[in-house]
């Protein structure tokens, strides 16, 4: 199996049924039981906790005949955790604060390879080779892990933002509640 991107444009803890397609297609793949790791490090360590309750409502919701277990992800112990998954969940919330930590890992190409990668709007950013953050209100560069240029939560405003990005990367605006898939 080759790596799997899937690119979320925001709010995938929503009940919807463009979430429930989103979260399938995270699913669909020809094995029964899947470890699922979740990777929170965009948000405050407080809520881990409730974080884990909505995607794990989500992906129990969206499971079929899968049977899943859960993990959250520590920086501690991050790559020994991202080796023995399957998928590798990437919420939402800071997208500074998740690329910063993303970065300490050199080998995240590696530790992704094979695996189902989901990321949902910074998670999504981070993926990116350059993303337009409305927040921070400006352009960043991302891991390039996908060959593309992103806007979440698009709301057909600030495209022309990515017009300083290489020309060569597919432009990908992602509205709430839609994906995309990168093999």
């Amino acid at each position: 199996m080759s790596t799997k991107f899937i690119l979320h444009g925001g709010y995938a803890d929503h009940v919807n049924d463009k979430n429930d397609n989103f979260f399938q297609e995270i699913l669909d793949v020809d094995k029964k039981r899947l470890n699922v790791l979740l990777v929170y490090f965009a948000k405050d360590r407080s809520r881990y906790e409730e974080l884990k309750e909505k995607s794990f409502s989500q992906f129990e919701r969206n499971r079929g005949d899968k049977e899943l277990e859960f993990e959250i992800a520590d920086e501690e112990k991050f790559v020994e955790q991202a080796k023995e998954v399957d998928i590798v969940y990437l919420h939402g919330g800071h997208t500074l604060k998740l690329l910063e930590t993303l970065k300490q890992f050199s080998n995240l190409r590696e530790l992704f390879q094979d695996k189902i990668v989901a990321g949902e709007s910074a998670g999504a950013y981070v993926l990116s080779s350059y993303f337009y953050s409305k927040t921070e209100g400006d352009v960043f560069e991302g891991l390039s892990l996908t060959p593309v240029k992103t806007i979440c939560h698009y709301e057909d405003k600030n495209q022309e933002k990515l017009k300083e990005c290489p020309k060569e990367l597919e432009e990908l605006l992602l509205p709430d509640y839609e994906y995309k898939v990168f093999n």
